[in-house]
């Protein structure tokens, strides 16, 4: 896995959990501060051995980890409502 695909994948995961925190802000209230905090998705082994690697490279001397375990995302689908298709012909 290159540079790229970890950091987009990562932002990805970033992304979703902060609209998971959204919903459930009782999540961020047990995140303690100045945490750091590594992504752990459950279908993706690799980028798992690679964010623990480098959350133990860039930890902070005794600063706190919170591992967000991931069970699955769902497929991104459209959140667009009510679309209508006009076709004109010229």
């Amino acid at each position: 896995m290159n540079e790229q695909e970890i950091v987009t994948k990562n932002l990805i995961l970033s992304t979703e959990f902060d609209r998971y925190v959204m919903e459930h802000p009782e999540i961020a209230e047990k995140i303690p501060f100045n945490a750091q905090i590594v992504f752990l998705p459950d279908n993706d082994k690799e980028l798992c051995k690679i964010n623990i690697e480098i959350a133990e490279k860039q930890r902070e001397e005794g600063q706190r980890v919170v591992y967000i375990h991931i069970g699955s995302i769902e497929p991104q689908v459209s959140r667009l409502k009510d679309v209508t298709l006009e076709v004109k012909v010229a």
